[in-house]
This record gives structure tokens, C-alpha cells and sequence, in this order.
């Protein structure tokens, strides 16, 4: 199992490598130079700007530069100001400069000059409660309904939730999000109470800052829709081929009841490739996230992304861009060292 995590790292380092080349030309081959997207704010912190990112250099200067600043090892001229931008450990000198020892540095907003880093991981909390609200609403409900298809296979209502998960998976997550948005945000607010728009956490002019769950129920079912309709057929189908073996007749043979066979023996076994699903779908829907942060104002990590490509803030979106990538490669690892583990016959090479 080491042996493939390793293999897997190595890949995914070469992965992000790709990731990195591409953001890279794609958000410096604009036509006239990435210097004139700069913001027109004082002369001293626009050149600031340009001096930072090494705009005012040849294109492949650039991309040097920008590697150095994402490596963990990296070359730089050993200065107090420096060491306060880069936040690194001088390792040892190599003439004027330094070989010193980093964490990634995203570099800063052209906007608003704060560091990449911490506008991502101000904004990442919002992402995965979202994202954690969502999964365990369409498990746990993809879950009863799969089940309930399954025991009532043929009839009516297998044909009504299957016909429910199709429409689920078919349709976008934007389109499902305006709807749900309009439809209970804003005709029915008076019933449910619950806004359009709104975040985790809300300044409230005499109490401070206020947790507000409401606001995550409308961005979590919309976001949950997709993974329940997948995980509502793929429990149906395995408790069904489940519900089929020999030691399931067996066990009804010995005179157990309905709901014992099933809850003990049936559902317990079918449970594995939904274990499967529920994990592959987490950094799927970090990805799902950003138009739902979008339409609800959800302050998250796609909202923040989207609201970046809007203005040009292009250091922005690469680091976003670039975390998100990182975060699937992980979580893909994960997914595939966990389903190892629930399940022996699988084996990882």
C-alpha cells in the first residue's frame, strides 16, 4: 500500500506540475501583457505590483519565477523585507542569493494586496461545511430512498425515485440552484424563512458575529442533489443484486423477519461501492460548489473565485485553481487506500 501512495504522490506532483503550466500561460498569454490587468491605483504600488510578479520580464523569466515562488525550496535574495514576504528559512548562501526553505507562496491580489493563502484559506471553512452539510444530506437520504426502490422493486414508487434520480443527475447544478433559490428563498421566504442569498457567519450591528445554519440549508440541498441521485440508484442496484444471493434466501428460509435480513445482513453488504461514492464525491463537490456559492452569495472558496475571474484578479483564480486540484488529487488517494481497506478483494498496485 506505501508503495502505491508513493506512486500516486509521484503522479500527482506531475499532475499539479501540468495544472501549473497551464494556468500559467493561459492567464499570461493574454494579448498586451498581463501589466496593462493591473489595477490603475498609485504609480508606487502598481510598479510594486509589476516588480513582485516579475511582470516587466520576458514571458519565460516569468514562468521561472513563478515555480520558484510555488517550490518549497527556492532562491532568493536574503533581505528583511523577504523574509517577511516569503515567510522562509535560509538555508544556505549561493553568492547574493539564498537557497531557502518555504512554504508555497501564491503570491498577492492585485486588488486588495492581501497574500493568495490567506484569501483561500479565509473562505476555504465556508467551502467544506457546505460541502460536508451536502454529502451527508444525499447520504443519508440517497441511502432510505435507494433502500426503499429496492424493497419495492417493480411498483410504482421504484419507477417514481428511479425516474426522481434521473432527473437529479440530469439536471445542471446552476439551473437547480436559481430554482430552488427562487422557489424557497423568495416565493415561499414567508413559509420556510430562509433567504436567496447569505453565509455561515453574518455581522449582526449588536450582537456581533452570529452563526447562521439557515442560510446553508438552500445552498446544501442544491448542492447535495446531484450525489443523492447517484447514491440512490447505486444502493438500489446493489441491494438488489445483494437481495438475490443465497445466503439472503437462507437467512428468510430460517424464518428471520423482513427488516432483520435486511438491516443486518443486506444492507451492511451493499454499503460498499456507496462508501466508494460518498468519498469520490467530496472534492467533486468542492468543484460542484462554485456556481451554488455563486448564486446563493455563499462566502466560499468558489465564490471568491468567481468574483476574482470578474475583476481580472488573476493571482487569485491561479491559487484557487491550484488548491482545488491538489485537494482532488488527495482526496482520490484517500478514497482509493479506504476502499482497500473496506473491501479485501481490492488491491492496490
Amino acid at each position: 500500500m506505501l508503495k502505491y501512495i508513493i506512486k500516486r504522490l509521484v503522479y500527482g506532483v506531475w499532475v499539479v506540475f501540468g495544472v501549473i503550466v497551464i494556468e500559467f500561460f493561459i492567464f499570461h498569454a493574454i494579448p498586451g501583457n498581463l501589466i496593462n490587468i493591473v489595477p490603475r491605483t498609485d504609480p508606487e504600488t502598481r510598479a510594486l505590483i509589476i516588480e513582485s510578479h516579475g511582470l516587466d520580464k520576458p514571458l519565460p523569466m516569468q514562468f521561472v519565477l513563478y515555480i520558484n515562488d510555488l517550490s518549497l525550496i527556492s532562491v532568493y535574495k536574503d533581505t528583511p523585507k523577504n523574509q517577511v514576504e516569503y515567510q522562509y528559512q535560509s538555508l544556505f548562501k549561493i553568492g547574493e542569493n539564498s537557497l531557502v526553505l518555504k512554504k508555497p507562496y501564491l503570491r498577492r491580489s492585485f486588488q486588495t494586496l492581501r497574500r493568495v493563502d490567506e484569501i483561500i484559506f479565509s473562505s476555504i471553512g465556508g467551502t467544506i461545511w457546505l460541502t460536508i452539510t451536502a454529502m451527508l444530506f444525499a447520504s443519508v437520504v440517497g441511502i432510505i430512498l435507494g433502500l426503499l426502490a429496492a424493497l419495492n422493486s417493480g411498483t410504482s414508487l421504484d419507477s417514481f425515485l428511479v425516474t426522481l434520480s434521473v432527473i437529479g443527475i440530469s439536471a445542471p447544478s446552476f439551473v437547480s440552484a436559481i430554482l430552488i433559490a427562487i422557489v424557497f428563498g423568495y416565493y415561499l421566504h414567508d413559509i420556510t424563512g430562509l433567504s436567496t442569498t447569505g453565509s455561515l457567519w453574518e455581522i449582526d450591528p449588536l450582537r456581533g458575529k452570529q452563526l447562521q445554519l439557515k442560510n446553508l440549508i438552500l445552498p446544501a440541498i442544491t448542492l447535495g442533489l446531484r450525489p443523492l441521485a447517484i447514491i440512490t440508484q447505486i444502493t438500489r442496484s446493489s441491494m438488489l443484486e445483494v437481495m438475490s444471493k443465497d445466503y439472503i434466501r437462507t437467512a428468510k428460509a430460517k424464518g428471520l423477519n423482513q427488516f432483520r435480513v435486511v438491516m443486518k445482513h443486506a444492507l451492511k453488504n451493499a454499503l460498499n461501492p456507496v462508501i466508494t461514492a460518498v468519498s469520490g464525491w467530496f472534492a467533486t463537490l468542492m468543484a460542484g460548489a462554485f456556481f451554488i456559492e455563486y448564486v446563493f452569495n455563499w462566502k466560499g472558496i468558489g465564490l471568491i473565485t468567481l468574483q476574482a475571474v470578474e475583476n481580472k484578479d488573476f493571482p487569485v483564480v491561479m491559487g484557487t485553481t491550484l488548491f482545488v486540484a491538489i485537494v482532488f488529487i488527495l482526496v482520490s488517494i484517500i478514497v482509493d487506500v479506504l476502499y482497500s481497506l473496506l473491501d479485501p478483494k481490492v488491491r492496490l498496485e
